[in-house]
């Protein structure tokens, strides 16, 4: 299978017109003062009523007024506050009680906060990590008085210097300036046990043993200490841990725990790792690491569908990979991707790929094929398509400016595979009609197994024979100064000459160059040798003056032929050195064919 990298151009007014003809503008309020990602958002059937509702966790202005809204229709029916900033919202379901209805987590910070029915229902904490021996005595001392807020300062610093993973605490009270600051936080903080706990940096589900709609699904965390944890869902507890070399930022998960099931997980050190589920039986091993794809810059979305893996990253580029990490095709946009969402449409059979661009568009792509552009009045950073209220087919968008934004897919609406942009055309990918092996080629290839050696011998006896060759007529035109630039690195020199006129008087010209440096060439001939029978030369011995290193000099001399049977020879031009009779470079010179002299 072949990489194919290309270009996409902007789209059109007319094909931006023509993407949103298939959808119907169902709402769009531009200050819902909604604010939030894709991983924050949910459609689910909380109520088991068949109506989907929207369910959001919204950042707020990033320090407070964060909370998790749950929409029917375009109202808001439900608000709870979220004390730290969310960084995910799932819904799955835990238990198989009747009427089967779903429960909702919400990651923050290091906590899972699980709703039931809509109303808070448990608190999953991570596991505490091991805190550094000497950070500890430190803090130990301080509580017992044994040094000052000064010496604990300056040992956290040489610490973190070192690359030690400090707790909280420690950072905190780094980031203090001023002295009675620091005395009033260690006087607070100094008789709290001390504990190192990470945080939640993406969430997902995975089903348990069924892979029914409404199955029970355990929880997948990753965390910003380089592991995943695999909650069960009935008594939350830790299954499985995994731990990675970097901080994961993307999952995408398919299959069932109790049976197989594989993770692809984008981390933030722009790879992307494939950890299946026999990992848990080699434990501390680095087999992860097989299936690694290294980006050429950091991911910013991440999409499985089927077995092909679909990543954007921030050099405003999609990627596609197989399962085993090999590069499919690369497509290269007309702007940065602010998020990414897979649409799956059972009904009518389509799967693609939306990608939000910050150029206020929303791109929908089959495979590699831009089939759908859609034009917002700002940039999108939220994106859940699936069933809201009683439509199958809804996209929900959130912008920057806390705009919400729902569509909903016309019935007869169809998505053509082939790129509504200007590209190479669909003939170029038809796989080519090879022909079936012929009786000729299974003979020959018969007798190329069967004859390997002698015929690998002959070869090599020819190329060795090849070389001999080669080298002796090197060596041969080295003793003979057949050469245009000389190999005595006494004179170096350059020979060029140029023939003029059509005949029967030539114009012969030679041009040295001294190719030294910094060492002029003097006491210089040039002479000629040619058939005294065709030719006469005007002057046939010629001085040369010095020559200065880097300097072209031209000599002149006049060639009449004697002959008008159209017949012509090669010239030899020598230049010696007075005294030598071995040349120092030579020249060949084929002569042109005279024309006849007109005589009028």
């Amino acid at each position: 299978m072949s990489t194919v990298d290309e270009k996409q151009d902007p789209p059109t007014v007319d094909q931006i017109s023509q993407g949103s003809e298939k959808w119907l503008n169902a709402y769009y309020d531009p200050v819902a003062s909604l604010y939030t990602l894709t991983q924050c958002v949910a459609l689910s059937d909380i109520q088991a009523d068949g109506d989907w509702k929207l369910v959001i966790a919204d950042l707020g202005t990033g320090s407070y007024d964060m909370k998790l809204k749950v929409y029917k229709g375009t109202n808001v029916m439900s608000e709870n506050a979220i004390i730290d900033l969310p960084t995910g919202v799932v819904t799955f379901y835990m238990d198989v009680n009747e009427p089967r209805t779903p429960a909702v987590a919400v990651a923050s910070g290091p906590y899972i906060y699980i709703y039931k029915n809509l109303h808070p229902y448990f608190k999953f904490t991570l596991p505490t990590l091991d805190v550094n021996p000497v950070e500890l005595d430190l803090w130990n001392q301080v509580k017992e008085e044994k040094i000052n807020i000064f010496v604990l300062r300056e040992m956290l610093e040489g610490m973190r210097a070192e690359g030690a993973v400090l707790t909280v605490r420690s950072l905190r009270f780094l980031q203090l300036q001023d002295v009675p600051d620091c005395e009033a936080f260690s006087n607070m903080y100094k008789h709290t046990p001390l504990r190192r706990q990470t945080v939640i940096t993406c969430l997902a589900t995975m089903k348990k043993s069924l892979a029914d709609e409404d199955a029970i699904s355990c929880l997948v965390i990753g965390t910003e200490s380089k592991s995943i944890y695999v909650l069960d869902p009935e008594a939350f507890t830790v299954l499985t841990t995994i731990d990675l070399p970097s901080v994961p930022v993307f999952l995408s998960v398919t299959g069932l725990y109790d049976v197989e099931y594989r993770i692809v997980v984008a981390c933030r050190n722009g790879c992307i790792y494939t950890l299946k589920s026999d990992y848990n039986l080699k434990r501390g091993s680095s087999d992860y690491l097989k299936h690694c794809i290294e980006l050429n810059s950091q991911p910013v979305g991440l999409e499985r569908i089927n077995k092909t893996i679909y990543v954007g990253t921030m050099d405003e580029t999609m990627h596609c990979f197989t399962s085993k990490g090999k590069k499919v095709w690369t497509v290269k946009l007309p702007a940065s991707i602010t998020t990414m969402e897979t649409m799956d449409y059972p009904s009518k059979g389509f799967k693609g790929v939306i990608l939000a661009l910050n150029n206020c568009q929303v791109h929908l792509y089959k495979e590699k094929y831009l089939v759908n552009v859609i034009s917002t009045e700002d940039i999108v950073t939220g994106l859940k398509f699936g069933r809201f209220g009683r439509e199958d087919a809804t996209l929900v968008m959130t912008t920057r400016g806390g705009g919400l934004l729902i569509k909903i897919l016309k019935r007869n609406a169809t998505f053509e595979e082939k790129d509504i942009s200007a590209g190479p055309p669909a003939a170029q990918n038809t796989k080519l009609n090879v022909p079936k092996k012929t009786k000729l080629f299974v003979d020959q290839t018969m007798r190329e197994r069967e004859n390997a050696v002698s015929m690998h011998r002959t070869f090599q006896r020819d190329l060795y024979l090849l070389r001999l060759n080669t080298a002796r007529e090197y060596a041969k035109s080295l003793e003979n100064s057949m050469n245009p630039i000389s190999s005595d690195p006494m004179e170096p020199l350059k020979l060029n000459a140029t023939v003029q006129g059509i005949g029967p008087t030539f114009k012969l010209t030679v041009n040295l160059q001294n190719t030294s440096l910094n060492q002029a060439s003097s006491n210089l001939i040039i002479t000629f040798q040619y058939d005294e029978k065709l030719y006469v030369f005007k002057k046939a011995y010629l001085q040369v003056p010095m020559l200065v290193p880097g300097l072209n000099y031209a000599f002149d001399t006049f060639v009449e032929c004697q002959s008008d049977k159209g017949i012509s020879d090669n010239v030899k031009v020598f230049v010696l050195k007075e005294g030598k009779s071995i040349p120092i470079i030579t020249g060949v010179i084929s002569m042109p064919v005279s024309e006849s002299l007109v005589v009028v």
